[in-house]
């Protein structure tokens, strides 16, 4: 049997990693600046996460939802804690999708309406009603399309004042990135955010903020969102979660009431998820990785902005598009082919940094040397 061929690969097969630098089968290192696809928050192998996964599987690795699994209640304490949302609730899955999936899903079930505005470039994963909520319909296939979803521009006030107005009886939940990363590390205004948050009371609807990429700690903040003063009814997370290991969840304001069966999971909340998840938040707490991700973050961003061939440098902490021309989109490739970094990027030439966040200033000083030394051929 062979893989099904739907991933372009790079041709490196990492075999071993530690903190930002993974190495190859030949022995090279490389500096991670993507940690793939913003999913190593407190870097690789890290010494306290290995440990606290290690008893955890030595112990038990695995059982349903059917009994008691106090580690869960661990994990939504310290979640409650470092988010500062301590009334919330928590329902652990397995995925950024699944858990957008479960907030509209619950979302629905408040309120008893069907539509959903989504947002120009968004992408929310690609189970069946995350898929539709996703703006690409290259990954739309016709049995995930539905005429619930309103697709508005992004940070268009107008446009999502008129949407309510025609539709706000039906309107079940807005769902909004607060930095857009697939679609090129796009800011929500803290005017658009708020106005969501306004409209959404006025109307019955459920706000929905999607943190999957831009939060646990990426943005400077714990949710990318928290930067608009707001609280939103639902935050779906998942990527920087487990460091690694999946899982995914999301938090739920105290309005929503919980009954048997409405929502549920076979892995979701298992013991060794909530282990890695709890090692990931015990370890950004103990290291103040949050202040560390503004701080380093608002120097990479303030070094970039100096270089006059950028287009635009976008983002938060240590999520930051690289906004190219045309004419340098080779950049990206050269970073890693030339000097041995990995960087993401967002179509058609943006280049996304999302590194762990005890990403250093050394670190960051490495990558703007080399990104000088290409810029200048």
């Amino acid at each position: 049997m062979d893989l099904f061929n739907v991933y372009p690969i790079n041709p490196i097969n990492i075999v071993r990693a530690q903190g930002s630098t993974v190495w190859d089968a030949e022995g090279n290192a490389y500096l991670d600046l993507y940690g793939g696809h913003a999913v190593i928050s407190i870097g690789h192998t890290h010494p306290h996460y290995v440990q606290r996964v290690t008893e955890q599987l030595n112990r038990i690795g695995f059982y349903s939802n059917s009994v008691e699994i106090p580690i869960q209640r661990e994990l939504a304490r310290l979640l409650g804690e470092v988010s500062g949302k301590e009334d919330y609730h928590l329902f652990l899955c397995n995925s950024g999708a699944e858990a957008n999936e479960n907030a509209l899903k619950l979302a629905s079930f408040y309120n008893k309406r069907k539509k959903v505005i989504a947002f120009s470039k968004a992408f929310h994963g690609r189970t069946s009603l995350a898929v539709a909520c996703t703006d690409n319909p290259s990954i739309v296939a016709p049995v995930n399309e539905t005429d619930h979803v309103i697709f508005l521009p992004f940070n268009d006030e107008e446009a999502l004042v008129e949407a309510f107005q025609s539709y706000g009886d039906e309107i079940s939940s807005v769902i909004i990135e607060g930095i857009q990363g697939v679609g090129g590390i796009r800011e929500a205004s803290v005017a658009f955010l708020k106005l969501i948050r306004s409209l959404c009371d006025q109307y019955g609807s459920v706000f929905i903020a999607d943190a999957v990429q831009c939060g646990y700690g990426r943005s400077g903040q714990f949710y990318a969102h928290d930067y608009a003063g707001v609280d939103a009814d639902i935050y779906s997370m998942a990527k920087g979660m487990g460091n690694g290991f999946p899982i995914g969840a999301i938090s739920i304001a105290p309005k929503f009431v919980a009954t048997y069966g409405m929502l549920g999971t076979t892995f979701g909340g298992n013991h060794l998820a909530c282990a890695a998840a709890v090692a990931v938040l015990e370890v950004i707490k103990q290291e103040n990785l949050i202040q560390n991700a503004a701080q380093v973050g608002a120097y990479l961003i303030s070094e970039l902005n100096k270089f006059e061939q950028i287009s635009e440098v976008r983002g938060r902490g240590l999520m930051i598009g690289i906004d190219l021309p045309s004419e340098l989109a080779h950049v990206r490739k050269d970073l890693l082919d030339s000097y041995n970094i990995f960087t993401g990027e967002a179509k058609p030439s943006v280049i996304r940094l999302l590194p762990a966040l005890n990403t250093t200033k050394e670190m960051a000083d490495q990558f703007l040397t080399a990104f000088a030394e290409i810029l200048k051929g």
